[in-house]
């Protein structure tokens, strides 16, 4: 997924009400930037961190920049926009790049199900189960690679779980989908200690039948595109 405007450099000044930025371009003007994430950002949002910005001349958008990036400034990036992975995914399943789930042919994004849900992903192929699939994205690392989920507690994500356990016993693929938007790591485990009660749902889903998939990325200030699974 390459990005719509080229992306350019900032530093942090703060991140605050969640979804705004304030941000320090390199001719010195302060712009605020709106930041497509609803998680704790941890280890993201530190002031001076060197960011990318993707500028916009939407008329219908009253914040001109998106926070899309965080350069670790060792050749290392962390996408921070969670709209990203869906994009990214949508056009690897379309090209039926994603190896589990090849076989569908018919891709159908943000479908009803649950209880006032909507699934990422509804996978349809005469003759196979119809596939559900819920996309996160996975931004926190506190140990060198070692990717991690979720970095502050999801009451949501773990109801997600818990419908895709019901698609499951209703007779249907059920598959949870973590894409980790970090180029430093290469491991991934639940964040448990952060959030028990996701971790008790993610067992019970394993137990029911639902599958988990991890896919690395590969990011540049140019574009975002699907790696390898791990």
């Amino acid at each position: 997924m390459r990005f719509q405007t080229p992306l350019v450099p900032a530093r942090l000044i703060r991140r605050y009400k969640r979804f705004l930025a304030d941000c320090r371009l390199e001719d010195g003007r302060e712009v605020t930037a709106h930041c497509a994430n609803p998680g704790s950002m941890m280890g993201l949002a530190d002031p001076e961190m060197k960011i990318w910005l993707e500028p916009n001349d939407d008329p219908k958008k009253k914040l001109k920049f998106g926070w899309r990036l965080v350069d670790h400034e060792n050749g290392h990036f962390t996408g921070v926009d969670t709209s990203v992975p869906n994009r990214a995914l949508r056009a690897a399943l379309e090209a039926q790049q994603i190896a589990p789930l090849a076989a569908y042919g018919t891709v159908r994004p943000e479908v009803k199900y649950g209880q006032s849900s909507r699934i990422d992903f509804l996978l349809n192929e005469p003759g196979l189960p119809d596939a559900y699939v819920e996309v996160k994205s996975v931004t926190l690392s506190r140990a060198p690679g070692l990717a991690e989920f979720p970095d502050s507690r999801t009451a949501r994500g773990a109801k997600h779980l818990d419908e895709l356990s019901d698609m499951v016993r209703a007779g249907h693929r059920a598959l949870m989908l973590y894409l980790i938007q970090r180029t430093d790591c290469d491991r991934f485990e639940l964040a448990r200690d952060i959030d028990p009660a996701y971790g008790a749902a993610f067992d019970r889903a394993q137990a029911a039948g639902v599958e988990r998939l991890v896919y690395t990325t590969r990011i540049t200030p140019q574009d975002i595109t699907l790696d390898h699974a791990l």
